[in-house]
């Protein structure tokens, strides 16, 4: 469970007035002082580094030659390739970075090696192989008649590959930004900017900066032979740089800002019109037009990786990013949405999942987070470790023990219907079974994580990665030895230090200050990112106003289990409120009444509204709520014998009995209106008590839902239709809640389903008849019907999880809320 959220705010330096007006001069619409304070706490704090980095007419450039000998070995090891017509491979790599960096060495280095002849590339199955060179691959690219293979975003200590590609007859030029290895390895040259200084402006250059590097030394060492400009490839550096997440200084941010002002040229063009319709179709799908660097880190990366992360091969990326053919492109573009679209939907279930498994850790005397299941696929264990380690402030290690496979609901369909006398649930597909474990880290509160995971070296079979993220792999039974062995190694390193969540402000404004003026002027910074992180604002003693919630729904309007909240937000500063946005969270979950909140000022390319991005909220100090009558809540969930435990809480935590018996609520909520009615319950019998003493209590005292998979509650209700048919039973509603555990609104829906797979339903006094005729099916509708049960059942999961972990002063602000409601209507 997430632990409370530290709040900090950035120390402030007021920057001289010199600077202010020398900021001025790049927001003429604003005063300046706001984007003045951000950049002098970031080190700007000359005319000259202002200027580069404001305007990158400005900013000096590294030659790509500034790698030295091992640019010159590249170049002259491509030259030969040229003349020799030899065959080139390109290597590259899974996630969004490796695939740009990919699409960018195939199109510049294609300006001189004949494509799919000449030219090909090869990216690794991220559910069957991982980063990196590998034995099997490199055999595969000999049989073709490979001399020469380029990588980019990896290969720097595949050392025993690259030794095994050289004795096949293959040399081996590297590009990576990645981990160095101790030696130089044997190959042909080896690019990568970790040899640099930290100072170097090229230090934090990402895979596909490196590969642009590498092309541009080419265009520069044989001119006149591209046909295409080398400035063409920007947009695809851009977008791999800041859905990498790297540092975007020196010449990082150089060739972002180049990059990201020509996608927003080319989406600005028709669709026939544009160097790449794949890129604008994808900006199409998510409702981005590519001049905001959110546009690739919330839009196009996120949807480049999700295609590697649920189906393992990425290949057909490359196409998407480099090819002409606009038809082909808008289906691969869906194609792309629609892995998007699943993997948001298996994050929300992993989530669920390691939220209960987070249950059972005493977060006191845990420093890294290491938790394993057996049905978590691996493609999206790092996002959802990214997400407990924000939440938790720790370090968080998720491992996939076995892969996982997943039934659609027509197979599902067939598997029940398939004979009337088969009642039970059909035998599970058989996996393959490995001793192996995969899984993703991520880490926060500056925790290099790297080294933590490179100090139990011993007990992995493979690991890669940099201070903040790593991927490694592991015997199962080494597990337990790995678990003790790092959160000791971090307990001894932190010392007496504590591991907290924190969330930083850069910057105190008030409502009135937001709006187009000061997002301008804020807009000087971009593009952000990691040591330019999106400007954080304290808004305080404000308050919320016509929030409402609802699911977020995938391109094709069908709905994915992803809440987001839309609301208004005052202040005393001006009488005009401001629109914002929650991610993630219900309506009911904004404190009532004045508050604080961190949130990012951001423009709505879709509706074309200035708006908030709420990061973190909490109660104000000077929030004053009517809480006169306002119900006791006693919070016993997840309790053993809830019944004893509400006696002895009501004796033992507040020290007086009172005259009024608590109310147990035992079953847990599916929405908010559930709980309502029993607040309200409360008040109506506090209202005719006499005194305040006699305040009705409400004990919640529900335990952590302990679900069925919804292709089993499926399976269990055809089941039961089917008995109920074959032996002329009737069968109350409540009965049949009480099988399979669905709240009477979803079992609707499911017998909505089963009417069209052939069963007939009537009702005769209190009691259902279920009859079945095969015959009647009707296919089409039947896998609708079964999909949108299915879809219930997760929601009422979904909502049910909530409610086991939804903090107490939620529940009491809304029990305010109400209570204040009903005695000012």
């Amino acid at each position: 469970m997430a632990e409370q959220q530290q709040w900090t705010i950035t120390a402030t330096e007021q920057p001289p007035e010199w600077f202010i007006q020398a900021v001025k001069q790049h927001t003429p619409l604003s005063s300046g002082i706001y984007a003045a304070q951000l950049l002098w706490q970031r080190g700007i704090k000359d005319n000259q580094q202002l200027t580069a980095f404001i305007n990158y007419k400005a900013y000096q450039p590294a030659s790509p030659f500034e790698f030295g000998q091992e640019m010159q070995l590249a170049i002259a090891r491509l030259q030969q390739a040229y003349n020799a017509k030899e065959k080139i491979a390109i290597w590259g790599d899974f996630d969004a970075d490796g695939i740009t960096a990919t699409s960018v060495l195939w199109d510049g280095l294609g300006q001189f090696f004949k494509q799919n002849t000449q030219l090909i590339y090869y990216i690794p199955n991220r559910l069957k192989e991982s980063h990196g060179l590998n034995n099997e691959g490199i055999d595969n690219l000999a049989k073709q008649g490979c001399k020469l293979i380029v990588t980019c975003d990896t290969g720097s200590t595949n050392i025993e590959e690259i030794i095994y590609a050289k004795q096949v007859g293959i040399d081996v030029i590297v590009t990576d930004h990645h981990t160095l290895p101790t030696e130089r390895p044997p190959v042909a040259a080896i690019i990568n900017p970790r040899y640099f200084s930290r100072e170097n402006q090229l230090f934090n250059l990402s895979g596909v900066a490196v590969a642009y590097k590498l092309v541009e030394a080419l265009y520069q060492s044989l001119p006149n032979i591209a046909k295409h400009p080398l400035e063409d490839l920007l947009d695809l550096v851009a977008v791999g740089l800041i859905a990498d997440l790297v540092q975007l200084s020196g010449d990082c941010r150089y060739l972002a800002q180049l990059g990201i002002q020509r996608l927003q040229e080319d989406f600005k063009q028709p669709p026939a019109a544009r160097r790449r319709p794949g890129v604008g179709r994808l900006l199409e799908l998510c409702q981005k037009s590519g001049d905001r660097p959110t546009d690739i880190s919330f839009g196009l990366g996120p949807r480049i990786n999700a295609v590697s992360r649920i189906q393992g091969d990425a290949s057909f990326c490359v196409e998407l990013l480099t090819s002409r053919d606009v038809k082909r492109c808008n289906e691969l573009a869906e194609v792309t949405e629609l892995a998007n679209t699943r993997r948001k939907s298996l994050q929300k279930d992993v989530q669920a999942q390691v939220a209960q498994k987070l249950t059972q850790l005493d977060l006191s005397t845990t420093s890294v987070i290491v938790l394993e299941d057996a049905q978590w696929p691996a493609g999206v264990l790092g996002l959802v470790a990214g997400q407990v380690a924000q939440e938790t402030g720790r370090p968080t290690i998720l491992l996939s023990t076995e892969g996982s496979g997943e039934s659609g609901e027509t197979r599902l369909i067939a598997s029940v219907l398939g004979s009337e006398e088969e009642d039970s649930a059909p035998t599970p597909d058989s996996r393959l079974s490995t001793p192996l474990a995969r899984g993703s880290a991520r880490s926060v509160n500056s925790v290099d994580l790297y080294q933590l995971v490179k100090d139990q070296a011993h007990l992995l079979h493979r690991f890669g990665g940099h201070p903040f993220a790593a991927g490694l792999s592991l015997l199962v039974e080494n597990i337990p030895l790995f678990t003790a062995a790092i959160n000791q190694q971090l307990r001894q390193s932190l010392g007496s230090t504590t591991l907290t969540p924190t969330v930083q402000a850069d910057l105190t404004v008030t409502v009135a200050d937001l709006g187009k003026e000061l997002f301008l002027e804020l807009k000087v910074l971009e593009p952000c990112g990691m040591g330019n992180p999106v400007p954080k604002l304290l808004i305080q003693n404000c308050w919320f106003e016509n929030a409402w919630h609802r699911n977020q729904q995938d391109w094709q309007g069908k709905k994915v289990q992803y809440i987001k909240t839309e609301f208004d937000i005052r202040d005393d500063s001006g009488r005009s409120a401001f629109p914002g946005l929650w991610w993630g969270h219900y309506k009911d979950e904004l404190p009532i009444g004045r508050c604080d909140c961190i949130a990012e000022l951001d423009y709505n390319t879709f509706k074309k509204r200035y708006e908030i991005r709420l990061i973190a909220v909490r109660p104000s100090v000077n929030s004053a709520l009517n809480t006169q009558h306002s119900p006791l809540i006693l919070d016993l969930r997840n309790r053993e014998h809830s019944q004893q435990a509400t006696a002895n809480t009501t004796q033992d935590e507040l020290k007086a009995p009172l005259p009024l018996t608590p109310l147990i609520l035992e079953d847990c909520p599916t929405s908010w209106d559930n709980l309502r009615l029993w607040l309200r319950r409360c008040l109506a019998i506090s209202r005719s008590a006499s005194t305040l003493s006699n305040q009705q209590q409400l004990a919640i005292a529900w335990s952590k839902p302990k679900h069925q998979p919804p292709n089993q509650i499926w399976l269990t209700l055809v089941g039961i239709a089917k008995y109920l048919s074959r032996t002329n039973q009737p069968v109350t509603r409540v009965q049949l809640l009480e099988k399979i555990s669905i709240s009477d609104q979803t079992l609707l829906v499911g017998i909505k389903a089963l009417k069209h797979l052939g069963f007939t339903i009537k009702r005769q006094d209190n009691y259902l008849q279920i009859t079945w005729h095969p015959s009647d099916r009707a296919e089409n509708l039947a896998d609708e019907a079964v999909a949108r049960f299915l879809a219930a059942v997760r929601e009422e999961q979904f909502q049910q999880q909530y409610f086991a972990d939804v903090p107490l002063s939620t529940i009491v602000a809304i029990a305010n809320s109400d209570n204040y409601m009903s005695t000012n209507l």
